[in-house]
């Protein structure tokens, strides 16, 4: 009882467990000592367990988070195959419908069939008679057909051999014979020329004559098979009527345009030397290939000689010609002479101060700004064949009077000398030396007036 005593007392820790069986066996009889016993083993039960327990509900956990890791490995690994699987679906049917359509496309091209439909003009669309009325009055295509052959292509060369181009031009026929006119601007005094006609034929060229003042000059082939130009009236040309300017822009030959007379009886200066001329202004597009070339009225007449030389450079659309009435006496002087006779030359190059931008112009070549008032012609250059070059003006200097009268542009210094001398003549000139802090020299000279046959100043 007393071992009894002490298991119930709560020692169950000290009571080995073979005792707790013993000690059932021997007192299953006695009730109380059953509820006791029953009380002792389910203590010991009870504090026996727990560790047991614990460990068992970890390996169960342990077990459970294995399985779910290994799971969702699967689910991740099965959701990458499908997207590989889907996506190498998709290249390949993206990549077999490219290559099918490409063969469809072949396939197709194969199979069409593209029809081009062309068809000629009419017959007697290209009758010249269809471009022309009852009162001999052409459409452009008409004034085109009737001048071409008329206006031919001029290069010029430095060497005799005609392999260095300078330049090109155009010119106009005047006699079967080989006489041509054309700009003084397209020839070259000491060049060679030559002479290209629309069946393609080239000749030589020799100048006839040159008027650089007017910017018209003449020469010849040596070929009697020519087709001249008409030439019209210039004085009836009338503001807005229809005209063609013809000619061989960029070596271009023959090109058209067309236009209008913009307005008659212009006095235009070239801007070369100076020199005014009467001339028809067009807005028919005049470029330097079209110089030499023919401004042509809708009754197939050239009533003008094209110049670039006379082509405003300051604003489109403004084009002008020698009217035909003016360049008449000068080329047929220059056919007789070879030159225009009774002019004079001075024998230099100048520039002028009637505007802003030419007398911009003279403070660019001296590089210094001239004095407040001073006025004068500016010499850019000096012939050294004529007698001016004998003198004490240098170029870079100023002529600012003759005979005593001021000048400041061209016409006041070409009027006052043809008002008083001629060719042969002493001219008394006062002249002047600017220097680039304002100094001003001035110097009188006299010098001989030569005869005009080369056409420049």
């Amino acid at each position: 009882m007393d071992d009894l005593e002490n298991y119930t007392s709560g020692n169950v820790e000290s009571v080995p467990e073979q005792e707790n069986i013993n000690t059932n066996e021997t007192v299953s009889g006695n009730n109380s000592v059953q509820e006791n016993n029953a009380f002792a083993y389910t203590g010991f039960v009870y504090d026996a367990l727990p560790d047991e327990f614990q460990q068992y509900n970890e390996l169960n956990e342990n077990i459970r988070k294995r399985k779910n890791t290994t799971g969702e490995k699967f689910i991740i690994f099965l959701f990458v195959l499908i997207i590989i699987l889907a996506t190498g679906l998709s290249v390949y049917g993206i990549a077999n419908d490219i290559y099918r359509s490409r063969s469809v496309i072949e396939e197709l091209k194969k199979q069409q069939h593209i029809v081009m439909y062309q068809e000629g003009k009419p017959d007697g669309a290209k009758d010249l008679s269809n471009f022309i009325d009852e009162n001999g009055k052409y459409t452009i295509e008409g004034a085109a057909a009737a001048v071409q052959d008329s206006i031919v292509e001029i290069y010029m060369y430095s060497d005799s051999k005609k392999t260095r181009l300078e330049g090109t031009g155009s010119g106009v026929v005047i006699s079967k014979d080989g006489y041509i006119v054309t700009n003084a601007h397209v020839l070259k005094s000491d060049g060679f020329h030559t002479v290209h006609t629309t069946d393609d034929k080239i000749y030589n060229a020799k100048i006839i004559g040159r008027d650089s003042k007017t910017d018209i000059a003449v020469i010849k082939v040596d070929y009697s098979g020519l087709t001249p130009a008409v030439f019209g009236d210039s004085d009836e040309a009338i503001v807005g009527e229809q005209v063609i300017a013809v000619g061989n822009p960029a070596g271009l030959s023959n090109t058209v345009t067309d236009g209008i007379i913009s307005a008659v009886n212009r006095k235009i200066r070239s801007d070369s030397t100076g020199f005014e001329m009467n001339c028809i202004q067009t807005n028919a597009d005049i470029s330097p290939g079209n110089s030499g070339g023919a401004l042509v009225n809708m009754y197939g007449q050239v009533i003008g000689i094209t110049s670039s030389k006379y082509v405003s450079s300051s604003f489109e659309g403004l084009g002008f010609a020698i009217t035909i009435n003016d360049a008449m006496p000068i080329i047929e002087e220059l056919i007789n002479t070879g030159y225009v006779s009774g002019r004079f030359r001075i024998g230099i190059q100048l520039i002028d101060m009637d505007s802003e931008e030419k007398i911009l112009m003279i403070e660019n070549e001296l590089g210094f700004e001239l004095p407040e008032d001073f006025e004068g012609v500016y010499i850019d250059s000096i012939s050294e064949d004529c007698d001016i070059a004998n003198t004490e003006l240098k170029a870079g200097d100023f002529i600012t009077e003759i005979n005593g009268v001021p000048i400041k542009t061209y016409d006041e210094l070409y009027n006052t000398i043809s008002a008083s001398f001629k060719a042969g003549d002493k001219v008394p000139a006062k002249c002047a030396n600017v220097k680039k802090n304002g100094k001003v020299t001035y110097y009188d000279i006299k010098f001989k007036l030569m005869e005009d046959t080369s056409g420049d100043f």
